[in-house]
Formats: C-alpha cells, sequence, structure tokens
C-alpha cells in the first residue's frame, strides 16, 4: 500500500471512532451488551443482594375479595397495621391510591384505611406511590391519605425507558426539563438512611424474585400468626404492588420474576425491588466519563497501523472483541458501565479494513505489474513475482527441466533479401504461435536469441512431468507453425522451417547476472546438450529431435522414431528421437 493511502485510512478510521462516538451509532448495541453481561454475571458469578419482600397482589387475591381493588380501603389498612407491627425497614405501596372520598358509597370506608396508615406509621415509614395523568400532570391522591401517611410519604412509580422500552436507569431527573423529583424506590432508600444516586440498576445480583400473596399475608394478620410475619418482615424493606398478568409490566434485561422463567416482561413492583437492591447495597453502576469511550475508540483505531493477513485479522479482531467484552463485565462488577460495541466496531473496521485495502493495493500493484512487464516475461514467472514467491537476490536451486530449443532454418539468408521492418513483423508473427503454445503448457519462456528460442519446463511452476508438458508444446509449436505457413503461402511468402531440440536433466534455476541487472534463467549441462540435440535436427532431418532420458519419461513412444546414438559436440554420443511433422508441414528437412 502507497504511504499516502495508508495515512489517509488512518484518518478514516480515526473519523469513524469519534463520529461512532458522538453520534451514538451504536448506543441500542451497548444497552445489548449491556444485558449480555447481567446476564452472563447472573449464571456464571451469582452475588448476594439486600433482602427485599415483595406482597403481590395476584389473580387469586383479587378473585379471593369481594370488591373491586379500588375499595381494598379495609384490606389494604388491615395488611399495613399487621406488616407493620413487626417494624419493618420501610413499606412501599405501589397501588395507586384513589382521588377521591368512597364515604358516600361505603360509610367508613375512608376510616379503615385512614386508621391503617396511622397505626403503621407509628412503627415503620411508608411510602406511597405517585403516577402521572394523560396530561402530564400528577394523578391526585385524595389528600387525607397522604397526609395521614406524613411528610416524604410519596414518591413517583416511573422509570426512565431506554430506547428499546426496557428499564435499566433509577433517574429521578424526571421531571419537566430534567428536574429531580421523589421516586418510591428512592423515597424508601432515604427513609432507611441511604443516599441514591443516578445509575444503571445492576440486574446482576440477588437471585429472581417470588413473592408472598396479599391474601395470604392477609390471612396471617387475621389469625395472629405474630412470630411468622416478624420472620418474613421485621427489619427487611416491603413493597406491595400488582402481579398479575396483564397490569404493570416492564420489559427489563434478565428473567427478574421467579414464577415466570423465560419472561423478561415482569411486574413494576419488582422493578422498584431491584433498585432498591441496588441502592441499599451500594451497587448502582456509574457510567464512564463521558470522554473516555471516544478517547478508547481512537486508541483501538490506531490498530489500523498493524498490517496483517484477512485470517490473522479475523483472530485479532475475534480476541479484541473477547478482551474488550470481557474487560466491561469485570468493570461492570466493579460498578462501572463502558460502552463497548463502538470500541469493538472501530477495532474491526481498523484490523480488517487495514488488511482488506492492503489486498486491494496488492491487488492492483499486481495488475499494474503485470499490464507493464507481462510481455516481459513469462506468465508463470510474473505470477511468481506478484505472488511474492520468487526470490529477488542473486543464486539458484537445482531442479529437474525440460529444456526446449527450436530455431529457424535458413533465416539469415531468407533476411538478406527481406526489409528489416519485415524480418521483425515475421519474427513476431512466429514468435506469437510458439511462445502460446510453450505457456499453454506452462513453460516458462527464457531467452529469445536472433531468430531462435529457448525455453524450460519444471521452474518457477513444478510440473509433475516436465518432458511430457515439453513435448506436447513442441508438438503444438509444429502444428501451430503449419497453420502460420498456410497463411504464409497465401499472401505468396515463403513457409518457415524450424528445429526443436529437447532434454531433461538436472539443471539450475535462478537469477543471474548483476544487483544492477539481472534475468531468471537456468543453467547446467542440461540446458548445453538440448542445445546440441537441437543443432542435430538438421542433420536427422527431423524437426523434433529429444534425447533418450525425454523418451523415457513419457506415457507412450507417440510416433517418435529411434534414431541412434549420435555424436554431439562437446559431449559423448547421445541416443535420439525424431518425431515427425504433421502432414503437409514444411517443418521437415
Amino acid at each position: 500500500m502507497q504511504l499516502k493511502w495508508k495515512w489517509y485510512g488512518l484518518g478514516a478510521v480515526l473519523l469513524f471512532a469519534i463520529l461512532q462516538a458522538l453520534s451514538g451509532l451504536f448506543a441500542l448495541s451497548d444497552l445489548k451488551a449491556l444485558d449480555l453481561q447481567f446476564r452472563l454475571l447472573r449464571k456464571h458469578f451469582p452475588a448476594s443482594a439486600p433482602e427485599v419482600v415483595v406482597i403481590g397482589i395476584d389473580d387469586i387475591s383479587v378473585a379471593r375479595m369481594p370488591e373491586p381493588l379500588a375499595l381494598w380501603h379495609p384490606h389494604l389498612g388491615k395488611l399495613l397495621q399487621g406488616v407493620a407491627r413487626v417494624k419493618p425497614a420501610a413499606i412501599g405501596i405501589d397501588i395507586i391510591l384513589p382521588d377521591r372520598s368512597f364515604d358516600a358509597l361505603v360509610a367508613g370506608y375512608d376510616r379503615a384505611l385512614l386508621s391503617g396508615i396511622i397505626d403503621a406509621r407509628r412503627n415503620a415509614p411508608l411510602v406511597f406511590g405517585l403516577t402521572i395523568g394523560p396530561t402530564g400532570a400528577t394523578r391526585p391522591v385524595y389528600p387525607p391519605f397522604l397526609s395521614a401517611a406524613g411528610r416524604d410519604a410519596s414518591g413517583y412509580a416511573l422509570w426512565r425507558l431506554d430506547m428499546d422500552g426496557s428499564v435499566r436507569w433509577f433517574d429521578e431527573a424526571l421531571g419537566v426539563e430534567g428536574h429531580a423529583v421523589a421516586t418510591l424506590s428512592g423515597q424508601m432508600a432515604r427513609l432507611m438512611k441511604a443516599s441514591p444516586r443516578r445509575g444503571l440498576i445492576d440486574f446482576s445480583r440477588g437471585p429472581s424474585f417470588d413473592y408472598l400473596p396479599f391474601h395470604d399475608v392477609l390471612g396471617w394478620i387475621e389469625t395472629g400468626e405474630h412470630e411468622k410475619l416478624a420472620r418474613l418482615f421485621a427489619g427487611k424493606p416491603v413493597l406491595i404492588g400488582s402481579v398479575t398478568l396483564f397490569e404493570d409490566r416492564q420489559l427489563q434485561p434478565v428473567e427478574l420474576f421467579a414464577r415466570e422463567p423465560g419472561n423478561r416482561r415482569v411486574p413494576g413492583v419488582l422493578v422498584h425491588a431491584q433498585v432498591l437492591r441496588s441502592i441499599l447495597g451500594d451497587t448502582l453502576i456509574a457510567p464512564m466519563p463521558a470522554y473516555l469511550a471516544p478517547a478508547l475508540a481512537l486508541l483501538v483505531a490506531l490498530l489500523w497501523l498493524w498490517p496483517l493477513k484477512p485470517l490473522q485479522a479475523l483472530a485479532v479482531t475475534a480476541g479484541l472483541t473477547v478482551g474488550v467484552f470481557g474487560g466491561a463485565i469485570a468493570l461492570q462488577r466493579a460498578g462501572f458501565f463502558l460502552p463497548v460495541s463502538g470500541l469493538i466496531a472501530t477495532g474491526a473496521v481498523a484490523l480488517v479494513g487495514r488488511s482488506l485495502a492492503d489486498q486491494a493495493a496488492n491487488a492492483i500493484e499486481r495488475l499494474r505489474l503485470k499490464r507493464a512487464f507481462g510481455a516481459y516475461v513469462s506468465p508463470q514467472i510474473m505470477d511468481e513475482i506478484v505472488g511474492g514467491r520468487l526470490s529477488g537476490s542473486l543464486g539458484g536451486d537445482r531442479r529437474t527441466l525440460c529444456v526446449l530449443f527450436a530455431d529457424i532454418r535458413n533465416f539469415t539468408t531468407r533476411s538478406e533479401t527481406l526489409a528489416p521492418e519485415a524480418v521483425i513483423t515475421l519474427l513476431n508473427r512466429y514468435f506469437e504461435e510458439v511462445t502460446g503454445a510453450i505457456h499453454r503448457h506452462d513453460g516458462t519462456v527464457d531467452k529469445f536469441i536472433g531468430d531462435g528460442i529457448m525455453a524450460f519446463f519444471g521452474a518457477p511452476k513444478a510440473l509433475a512431468n516436465p518432458s511430457a508438458a515439453a513435448v506436447a508444446a513442441a508438438q503444438e509449436m509444429l502444428s501451430r507453425l503449419a497453420e502460420l505457413n498456410e497463411t504464409l503461402k497465401k499472401e505468396g511468402q515463403m513457409p518457415i522451417s524450424i528445429g526443436i531440440g529437447l532434454h531433461v536433466g538436472d539443471a539450475v534455476v535462478g537469477h543471474v547476472g548483476s544487483t544492477a541487472r539481472h534475468e531468471y534463467t537456468a543453467i547446467g549441462d542440461t540446458v548445453n546438450l538440448a542445445s546440441r540435440i537441437e543443432s542435430l535436427t538438421k542433420e536427422v532431418h527431423f524437426p523434433l529431435v529429444c534425447s533418450e532420458q525425454v523418451l523415457k519419461a513419457l506415457d507412450s513412444s507417440g510416433g517418435f522414431v529411434n534414431l541412434g546414438a549420435k555424436p554431439v559436440k562437446g559431449h559423448t554420443p547421445v541416443v535420439v528421437y525424431g518425431w515427425p511433422a504433421p502432414a503437409g508441414d514444411q517443418s521437415k528437412i
């Protein structure tokens, strides 16, 4: 990757890190990640929490009372009296009391509740829940009830809802323009000498809630089971509210209701109970400073500077995800909330993005090299170069190669009668055909020597049978030459005759030359002998001649003729075989 693109990419990732943090792009993902942390901690690292007792108004309690809930004044007054006598830490009533007197309907109804409130207040702090009406104003409660409960005896049974409708925060800034108001659970905590503060409710602590049915508790009070009531309520905060299926349900991050496993939409009274656990246990989770998430995201964005291969980038991204998420869980248990989705996303963009950008840059560079130098080297060499598999240092390796030499017969004499431009044109037409045949059989064109050509098979691309590939290429060269000669005849030109020599053996293949200028070539006796065998084609009058070693490497002789041992200049005699040209080819001499 060019240097400027590396820095442009880093700038883009840094910009992404800042924008995602400021825009809240992953806010919902952060909440879902927090929920997962709560569930993992509850399952694998459960922690205790202060006990809160819930008295639930369930469907059975409603069925057993002859009056509708709005007229439960005597029952509620009696229950408050009985529970308060065993001195609980505080009593919260998550039931919205009526806004008017019912004495006109039934004489003494208001007095039954008022006397119960006054009697209970002598033994335990009381807090009644408030709510708001359709207009947003506080829904009124019959004043004598609140007066009887005393000062600070009411709080709003309301919640701040997150974007997905879940309750996760204890936050009393629920008034107009964020003005703080007293809440039911907040007032109960204050009356118990605790100091509520804004924070996330800690849903990781404490078991799921069960409840004591309203009608059962009322029955224990009526039968005078004082010891049982003391065991259940003495010194503990008590909440009274509805646990029916369709009334006052709130969506939670965890399964908070023991009687409804799998259901995260739980009775609101249980949410108040979990808030009390968090306040009394001082485990409300504080959000980290607002600047920290963007700062960490910018730090993670610097991973762009780490070049990795795609699989490595994915592995490191997975490790980063696990590490960041694990760290967030540890912070959460310590009482701090760290948004992780933006950090993980920034890390993924930096690591995977850099890897993909490198791959794209390398692909562009390979394409540029192929376009610029593809015509100067064989495709096999170019593939090795762009694939980074071909060393650029001088030296070579010993390989088994089948070396091919080909030469045009009497070309020097022919060129004397042609213009230089015509000579070049004819050579190019010829070389176009023969190099195509060599490349099609995975051969490497080493060099053009005037009207001759040298090629080898088996490097840089290893071949299962270099000899078979070389013979097939040579035969195709002769076949293509026959077609070219037909065209030359039609143009009134003389046909071309060639000789091809093949030999197989060990040779050293690599970069030969100087550090300033070198070429990829093969050297050794195998190369020299292949050149000498090509010279024999003039003597034996066959267009294709190969050594005995080449023929032995073939599956069949395929029409080759044993020409016996032939003397070779500078070498001991060599047994060679000739292959005739295709019918009608003028290459046979």
